[in-house]
C-alpha cells in the first residue's frame, strides 16, 4: 500500500516534506497494475527492478501499491481529482493521457528523453505520449493483437488456421457442431470487443479508417456502419462463449488456458502465458499456436494489426520528490527492456537485440510479423477522450448485447465526438 509520509516521527524535523522520512530519506510512492495472482511474472520483475534501484540510490526508497487494471484507473482518477496521485505510476497513450496533461497532473520528460533515453525507444513508440510537443509518458511496452488457438483442438476436428472471415466462419461452424466453444471473449470489460471490432473496420476499409473517423468525429462510413454489422453477425452465428457479454477478460482467459474454448483474441501482453511462464503447463504451451485477424470479402491487409504502445509510465506534476521519481522512472524503463524479453516474455518499447536471447519460437515469429506490419492502429478507446471512450465501450457492450442496430452504434459515435 501507499505510505503517506508526513513529518518525522517522535516530533523531530516537522519541516519535512510529504516524500521526506527520518533523516531525510526520500520515499518514492508508485503505483502499478500487475498483481502477483495474475500476472506473476511481471509483478516479480517489478520488485526486483526495484530492489535494484533502492540498493543503488542510498537514501531512497520505493513504496508500491498494486491494483487490477480497471481498479487502477479507477483509483487514478479519484487520486487525480484530490491532487494525491502517485510520484510515478502507469498510464496510456492518446486520449487516456489529454484530461491529466490538461489538468497539468503529469510532469512533462522530455528533459530525461533528451538526456541518452530517446534513442533507446522504439522508433515510433514515444509519440503516443506526446501532447502540444511534450512528452508525458514513457512507454514499456509495444503490442499487436493476434487469434490464438488450441492446435490440439484444431488437430481433433481437423481445422486449419483461417485467412478470410468466411474460413473463420466455416471453424467455428465446425466447433460448435461438436460442442466446443469457438471463441473465449470476456467482453464485461468492452475493450475486449472493441478489438473485434477494430480488426473488422480495419479489414473493410483499410488501415487509415477508424482512426481518421474518431479525428474527424464522423463515423457515419459505410465500412463502420458494416463492421458493426458483422460484429452482430459473429454473435448470431454463436462464435462467442456463453455469456461472453457479461464475463471479465479474465474469465475468458481462464477459459482458454483450461482449454475450454478453442480461440481468444487478445494482445502480445498474453505471450508469457504461451511461452515463458512457467506456472502455465509446458503441455499447454507447446498446444498455442496464433494467426493473423482474417480479411473480409477478399479485402484488408493482414499485416495491418490492432495495437501500439501499450502502458507506459508517468510522473507526477506536484510530486514532492519529482527529482528521485523521474530518476526511478529512468531506471525503470532502462532495466525494464531485457527483463520484459527474457523474464516475462512481453515485447519492450525499448529497443532489444533478439540475436543476442534465447527466445521461444513463437516469440521470434510475433518479432517478424511486427517488424513487417504495415500499420498499428492504437487501441479505440485509448486514442479517445475518457468520455468519448465510455460512449465507444458502452456502446460495444451494446451492440454485442443486440440492444443498438449497426447505425446507432455509429450515431453514437458521431454524436459524442462531434460534441467535443
Amino acid at each position: 500500500m501507499i505510505l503517506m509520509l508526513g513529518a518525522c516521527s517522535g516530533g523531530e524535523d516537522e519541516s519535512a516534506s510529504a516524500g521526506e522520512g527520518n533523516e531525510g530519506e526520500k520515499t518514492v510512492e508508485f503505483m502499478h497494475l500487475w498483481p502477483e495472482g495474475n500476472s506473476a511474472q511481471h509483478h516479480r520483475v517489478v520488485e526486483e527492478i526495484i530492489s535494484d534501484f533502492e540498493a543503488e540510490n542510498e537514501g531512497v526508497s520505493v513504496d508500491v501499491e498494486v491494483l487490477s487494471n480497471e481498479q487502477y484507473k479507477d483509483k487514478v482518477k479519484v487520486l487525480s481529482s484530490s491532487d494525491e496521485l502517485p510520484d510515478v505510476g502507469m498510464t496510456w497513450a492518446a486520449g487516456y493521457l489529454e484530461p491529466y496533461v490538461s489538468g497539468e497532473k503529469f510532469a512533462p520528460l522530455d528533459d530525461m528523453l533528451d538526456d541518452g533515453l530517446r534513442e533507446q525507444f522504439v522508433e515510433g513508440t514515444t509519440e503516443g505520449y506526446e501532447i502540444d510537443g511534450q512528452t508525458y509518458g514513457l512507454p514499456l511496452e509495444l503490442n499487436t493483437a493476434n487469434v490464438y488457438y488450441n492446435k490440439a483442438i484444431f488437430d481433433e476436428y481437423g481445422l486449419e488456421p483461417p485467412e478470410t472471415l468466411e474460413e473463420f466462419n466455416s471453424v467455428v461452424d465446425t466447433l460448435n457442431e461438436n460442442g466446443v466453444p469457438p471463441v473465449a471473449l470476456g467482453n464485461g470489460d468492452s475493450w475486449t470487443g472493441s478489438m473485434w471490432y477494430m480488426y473488422l473496420a480495419d479489414r473493410l476499409g483499410g488501415s487509415q479508417l477508424l482512426t481518421e473517423a474518431i479525428e474527424s468525429g464522423d463515423f457515419n462510413k459505410p465500412e463502420l456502419i458494416q463492421a458493426a454489422e458483422e460484429v452482430q453477425n459473429l454473435v448470431d452465428n454463436d462464435t462467442f462463449m456463453q455469456g461472453a457479454n457479461g464475463l471479465s477478460d479474465q474469465e475468458a482467459k481462464s477459459s482458454f488456458m483450461n482449454e475450454q474454448a478453442a480461440m481468444y483474441l487478445i494482445a502480445t501482453w498474453d505471450l508469457p502465458n504461451y511461452t515463458t511462464n512457467e506456472d502455465v503447463p509446458q503441455e499447454f504451451r507447446d498446444s498455442v499456436g496464433y494467426f493473423k485477424f482474417p480479411t473480409v470479402d477478399g479485402e484488408g491487409d493482414m499485416d495491418s494489426y490492432v495495437g501500439g504502445p501499450g502502458v507506459g509510465m508517468f510522473v507526477a506534476e506536484n510530486s514532492d520528490v519529482k527529482e528521485e521519481a523521474k530518476a526511478f522512472t529512468k531506471f525503470f524503463v532502462e532495466e525494464w527492456g531485457e527483463r520484459a524479453v527474457t523474464d516475462v516474455g512481453i515485447i519492450p518499447a525499448t529497443k532489444i537485440d533478439p540475436e543476442s536471447l534465447d527466445l521461444p519460437q513463437m516469440y521470434v515469429d510475433v518479432l517478424n510479423d511486427l517488424n513487417s506490419a504495415s500499420n498499428i492502429t492504437l487501441y479505440a478507446d485509448v486514442q479517445m477522450s475518457a468520455d468519448a471512450a465510455d460512449v465507444h465501450l458502452n456502446q460495444i457492450q451494446a451492440l454485442f448485447g443486440g440492444e443498438v442496430t449497426p447505425e446507432e452504434f455509429t450515431e453514437a459515435h458521431t454524436e459524442v465526438l462531434e460534441g467535443e
